[in-house]
């Protein structure tokens, strides 16, 4: 048998195969253990990302969210035009000036969507690994643009697995990984776009199962994620703070 394409493996996960070329497809993958493996760990993913993100489905949409989908009334043709200076101005002012700075709660929310992606993985769950600690460090510093290290948990029982470059709504993410002797995983996403800010104050947000402890420190923005109990990644928080801070 020809093997799948990438697009009907993808509609295999998601079901959306008819019976008949899902069948063929399970033969397929029978033969394929490795193909099976990475499947599998597709599977994971999104039971993740379902765990994280489906309660979203069942909070009520924010007031301003329903009157931009109210329908338009009609606009005068001269009024038109005006809007549309305003936004051709906007546009160039936003170009010209950069984005607007990102909000510690955006910090969170994207740090937990990469902890439900990668914390899954089994056998790419870094793109560098802790073996290469120091090629990994110097390799995130200059993507970020920044001096970054790499916090010890040893301690509270987790070990570094290594980390991985990520991107981010404005720049490069760096995200490091740690697990501990149980197989539990926790990351630390750091981004160097934060708003330059002297409040180092905890926040605690969760996503799903997910909770994610986050800061910011100057131009940097750090965020723990993990499904652990909240006291024990606060406690984790709290070392990474101490090890991170000048």
């Amino acid at each position: 048998m020809q093997r799948p394409s990438e697009n009907e493996l993808h509609a295999y996960v998601d079901e959306q195969l008819d019976a008949a070329r899902r069948n063929e497809v399970e033969r397929w993958l029978a033969q394929s253990p490795d193909e099976m493996a990475r499947i599998a760990t597709w599977r994971r993913q999104k039971a993740a990302l379902r765990a994280a993100f489906d309660p979203v489905l069942d909070e009520t949409p924010p007031q301003r969210l329903l009157r931009a989908a109210r329908p338009a009334r009609r606009i005068p043709l001269r009024f038109a035009a005006a809007i549309g200076w305003l936004a051709i101005g906007g546009a160039l002012g936003y170009a010209l000036h950069g984005a607007p700075p990102i909000a510690p709660r955006t910090l969170a929310h994207s740090a937990a969507i990469a902890h439900a992606v990668y914390m899954p993985e089994v056998r790419h769950p870094v793109e560098v690994s802790a073996e290469q600690e120091t090629h990994l460090v110097q390799w995130l510093s200059k993507r970020l643009g920044t001096s970054l290290k790499v916090p010890d948990f040893s301690a509270q029982g987790f070990d570094l697995v290594g980390g991985r470059l990520l991107p981010g709504e404005r720049g490069p993410v760096a995200q490091f990984m740690y697990q501990d002797a149980q197989g539990r995983r926790l990351t630390l996403y750091v981004r160097n776009d934060a708003p330059e800010n002297r409040e180092t104050a905890f926040r605690y947000a969760h996503e799903g199962r997910i909770g994610v402890f986050y800061w910011l420190d100057g131009h940097l923005g750090y965020a723990l994620s993990g499904e652990l109990p909240r006291p024990l990644l606060l406690g984790i928080a709290n070392a990474a703070y101490q090890q991170l801070s000048p």
